[in-house]
């Protein structure tokens, strides 16, 4: 496996795939025309199956998904053909199964942060920038904002109880993991400095719990801690089992945090948060312990279910050295603590998106298919019954 190049800078490789042959962009853009004339039914066919909906106008990776008030999907931004990125956007419509061009952002996007607001618009902020936007579903168009104060890559964002968002951690231009935090405050459109983590995190998962608090775990580290809206600090928590990069986080119905995959160096797939006592357990009931040598699902996608379930879907899986997507799905009940088998995806893919609708069902869009050391990158999108 060749050596990994340094991240950094606004098109930055991507950790673990690094060694990617990626195809031509003229054979991407036939790719995605191909994908696009495929039928495009709004519902999936059966409960626990995948049923291929309307494909995305282009390939995406590493863009960012968003449930409007109306019920519709914003997909904005990401990769294109490898390093270039793109402004572009389009909704997908639940009712129609089909996704239509909306305005495009003023400026570039990837691994950037995008938060639903109160007002309806969506906060799409950093992603090899400090720029931040904002979209406007009352007329489909972006406009600037204020900017942050560092240029964030693979930061988190949370929006807090009193409204204004939680942008913490990521990297900066030169690569530089950040301690760093700022808040957004939509009723200026301004940005301004918060405490500072305990330690820098790239990709790492963030969760707002219960009380009101966020918890930020990860990020190339076992280490997790608390953020604190009423004082604006940040104090160290219980620590995971491993040191996660690129983990799923969602806040359960009972109020524990499902922590998932991730790019360790092995250690139990899922651990649970439990903000009461301030611990992890395991959370891999009917699962194999992940090993450094062997790729556990990461870059897949997590869902919570308006049953309370848990899918996870997709990722990367098989030995380190040579890993492949897989088209596979699981679901986390946390009433047993277990997982179990749910229908699998009609095409195998990672670092898509994953977004919960309002009828239930769950739209996975985009991403990349990888065997053999080669990535082709997604256009199409499926719907996930529960």
């Amino acid at each position: 496996m060749p050596a990994r190049p340094r991240e950094g800078g606004p098109f930055m490789k991507l950790p673990r795939l690094s060694f990617i042959v990626p195809l031509a962009v003229p054979a991407l853009t036939v790719l995605a025309l191909a994908a696009g004339s495929v039928a495009a039914p709004a519902w999936a066919a059966a409960s626990g199956t995948f049923t291929t909906t309307g494909s995305m106008s282009t390939v995406r990776t590493n863009d960012t998904a968003t449930l409007l008030n109306n019920g519709e999907v914003l997909i904005a931004g990401g990769a294109f053909g490898g390093t270039p990125t793109l402004t572009s956007a389009e909704l997908y419509n639940p009712a129609t199964g089909k996704f239509t061009a909306t305005g495009s952002m003023v400026t570039q996007h990837v691994f950037q942060t995008a938060t639903l607001l109160n007002n309806g618009q969506v906060l799409v902020a950093g992603g090899g920038t400090s720029a931040a936007e904002l979209y406007n579903p009352a007329t489909g168009t972006w406009a600037l904002t204020g900017s942050m104060s560092a240029s964030r890559s693979w930061a988190t964002a949370t929006l807090l109880n009193n409204g204004q968002v939680l942008v913490a951690g990521g990297q900066d231009a030169s690569g530089t993991p950040l301690s760093s935090a700022e808040l957004y405050n939509p009723a200026t459109g301004t940005w301004s400095r918060t405490g500072k983590m305990t330690t820098g995190r790239v990709q790492a998962s963030a969760a707002l719990l219960g009380n009101g608090q966020v918890l930020i775990a990860g990020g190339g580290t076992s280490t997790a801690e608390l953020y604190n809206p009423a004082t604006g600090k940040f104090t160290a928590t219980g620590s995971m089992d491993t040191g996660r990069r690129q983990s799923n986080a969602v806040t359960l119905q009972d109020g524990d945090v499902l922590v998932t995959s991730g790019i360790s160096a092995g250690g139990p797939f899922a651990e649970l948060y439990h903000p009461a006592t301030g611990t992890w357990s395991d959370a891999i009931g009917g699962l194999a312990t992940c090993t450094a040598v062997q790729d556990c699902r990461f870059y897949s996608s997590e869902t919570l279910l308006a049953n309370g379930s848990v899918l996870v879907a997709g990722g990367m899986t098989g030995l380190a050295s040579n890993p492949s997507t897989t088209k596979s799905a699981m679901l986390y009940n946390p009433a047993t603590n277990a997982w179990t088998a749910t229908g699998a995806m009609n095409t195998d893919r990672g670092q898509q998106t994953a977004t919960l609708l309002n009828n239930g069902q769950v739209l996975v869009a985009g991403g990349i298919s990888f065997h053999t050391h080669r990535a082709t990158e997604l256009a199409s999108a499926e719907l996930y019954k529960p």
